[in-house]
């Protein structure tokens, strides 16, 4: 079994940043992203930090604007268009989720689409169907870095992606299944509704899962020698560690590691490529905006 180191991996994309990013400071062009945060969700300021810091590593103007969580729908979408115009800003992410008195659609149409950071804008999602575009969703974009980037390219490949959202498993089965390269997979989608779930998983040579159900997928789901990716973070009770809770992924690691011929842990694994792949949207929005 191999363990895919994901923070080593996203170091590699950062640094290929680098000369894109000078060649912007060359021309006194700091790209900006900022992340509108709304209430205190302990996962969202926990991701929201990492932003703020890979940022700074790179010289991009990261900040969070904090908003309180009885903020109104017509304030946080006010908010959202000031910094649509801000020439300042060229990379934009509304963190979800928000509260429940949000319409967390209507604040994702809100942002422009050439600002569009976390590339979940309907137009952006649009564009991928179509195999086109720039700007892809993160986590999506981040796990298809992952594979290429560990030696396991998904092209003539049977992928299983467990989980249907529009965050992560409609765009990522969008992304692997283009003829392009990253893509060229046969790709099946399951999800909470799927009859004999395991019996569907173990036909994959490489397993997603991103169901959001800590520890759903078992040994039983798994066929030996399969690449396992885990997208899933929840926060389960664990009175052995001083917070409380630890960190659970969707998949048994323990369980899963010792047959699977490679495997992301949680954390380490897909949550450093998503900041990473943020950044380089970022950059990317940064220069179409000035090109």
């Amino acid at each position: 079994m191999t363990l895919i180191d994901g923070a080593a991996i996203a170091q590699q994309v950062k640094d290929e940043l680098r000369p894109r990013l000078a060649a912007l400071a060359g021309r006194r062009i700091v790209p900006g992203l900022v992340a509108v945060l709304v209430g205190n969700d302990p996962a969202s300021v926990s991701y929201v930090r990492g932003k703020t810091r890979d940022s700074e590593e790179l010289g991009i103007a990261g900040r969070t604007l904090r908003l309180p969580a009885a903020i109104s729908h017509e304030e946080l979408l006010a908010e959202v268009r000031r910094l649509n115009e801000d020439p300042a800003v060229h990379g934009l992410i509304v963190q979800l989720p928000l509260p429940p008195h949000l319409d967390e659609d209507a604040a994702t149409l809100a942002v422009l689409p050439v600002k569009d950071a976390d590339g979940l804008h309907p137009y952006n999602l649009g564009l991928l169907l179509r195999g086109e575009g720039a700007l892809f969703p993160a986590t999506p974009s981040g796990v298809q870095q992952l594979l290429l980037r560990s030696g396991h390219d998904p092209a003539g490949k049977h992928v299983v992606v467990a989980g249907r959202s529009n965050l992560v498993g409609k765009p990522l089965a969008a992304l692997l299944m283009q003829k392009a390269r990253g893509g060229n997979a046969t790709v099946t989608v399951c999800h909470t509704a799927t009859p004999e779930l395991a019996a569907e998983t173990r036909r994959a040579d490489i397993l997603i899962a991103a169901m959001g159900r800590p520890g759903l997928i078992t040994a039983a789901h798994v066929r030996p020698g399969a690449v396992v990716v885990d997208v899933g973070v929840s926060r389960v009770d664990d009175p052995t560690r001083k917070s409380g809770y630890r960190l659970a992924g969707d998949v048994d690691f323990d369980a899963v590691a010792p047959i699977a011929a490679a495997i992301t842990p949680v954390p380490g694994g897909v949550g450093p490529m998503t900041i990473a792949m943020l950044m380089s949207n970022t950059v990317a929005a940064c220069r179409a905006i000035h090109c």
